[in-house]
């Protein structure tokens, strides 16, 4: 985890879908005033129904300070550089960014949500499940919904009934984000090993994945190849069905990736084995090889069904990159 990113997403007065509402209300009069840290305090009492404790209010203006929102200056306070750039630029696009630079698992559940609706249970044990560094305990939904508040307060995520979906705006930075965030220097801690970041070479050519997607779709998948087995996540790669080159609306689909090996991932896009839409395996008829690996875990499979979950890769995705086959 690159050094600065928080772990702990504080929420905001003013109301659990009006958090950007009352960040922007902070940081005008911040602006102007260029507080103390009494004045500061007195401003939130003022502003606030029922928010009176000094804790409680420094508690937020702490975490304001750590994203780089606000900073102290002897006893006064001011805009920091985030926070500047924020009020200049005063898009949503700004606001996510900067959030997202600073603060753990953001980006990561958008592309979650991006694969269906969510309740807050499914939230957090997708954060956990890709974030183990979060640490909070399994069942804690807490700060899941701090998480799921920002995004809605950036009109991003939406609640209906029991579980939060995206919205239009939200899908539209998901199908942006995977190429977009390709140079983020986040490398999430698996089991002690580091995973590298999402930049790598295919027998097409070089691109960059996102960190925060590579890990998506990483921990979906169970930390495994599910061809070869391979379960050390610096050793798998994601593959698309419906290519990256050709297919850049769905580069950010979860149901159009699975993490294979860097082999596999290799001969995937050579085409020298495929998935039907019922998770068989097929192997190419001119495909040889006196690998050992590979006759296990292509060739000696062919027929046989891949250990996918229903509904994990979309069936009309995998019968569009077959029918591109010559052999299938």
């Amino acid at each position: 985890m690159a050094p600065n990113r928080l772990r702990s997403i504080v929420p905001m007065f003013g109301g659990r879908t009006r958090y950007v509402e009352t960040l922007d209300a902070v940081l005008e009069f911040v602006a102007a005033h260029h507080p103390t840290t009494d004045e500061l305090v007195g401003w939130h009492r003022g502003s606030f129904q029922n928010v009176s404790s000094r804790d409680s209010i420094m508690r937020r203006v702490s975490y304001l300070q750590q994203v780089g929102f606000l900073r102290q200056t002897n006893d006064h306070w001011g805009l920091g550089d985030p926070g500047r750039e924020y009020i200049e630029q005063g898009d949503v696009g700004t606001l996510l960014r900067i959030m997202c630079d600073r603060n753990v698992g953001l980006r990561s559940l958008l592309y979650a949500l991006s694969a269906g609706p969510m309740t807050l249970g499914e939230v957090s044990d997708q954060q956990l499940d890709t974030h183990p560094e979060l640490g909070w305990s399994r069942g804690e939904t807490d700060m899941a919904r701090q998480r799921v508040n920002w995004l809605r307060s950036m009109g991003l995520v939406e609640e209906r009934g029991d579980a939060f979906m995206l919205t239009n705006e939200g899908r539209s930075f998901v199908e942006n984000a995977v190429a977009e965030w390709g140079d983020s220097d986040w490398a999430p801690s698996m089991d002690d090993e580091v995973m590298s970041a999402g930049t790598y070479a295919t027998t097409i050519h070089a691109r960059a994945v996102d960190p925060e997607f590579r890990a998506t779709v990483i921990s979906r998948h169970d930390q495994e190849c599910p061809i070869s087995g391979v379960d050390h996540p610096g050793l798998l790669d994601v593959a698309h069905v419906l290519s990256w080159s050709d297919y850049p609306e769905y580069r950010a689909d979860l149901m159009n990736v699975l993490p294979l090996s860097k082999t596999h991932h290799a001969a995937f896009d050579r085409g020298l084995f495929t998935i039907d839409r019922d998770y068989r395996l097929h192997v190419n008829p001119s495909f040889k090889t006196q690998s050992e690996l590979l006759q296990r875990t292509i060739i000696e499979q062919d027929g046989e069904r891949v250990p996918l979950r229903n509904k994990i890769l979309n069936p009309e995705y995998l019968a569009q990159h077959n029918a591109s086959l010559a052999w299938v």
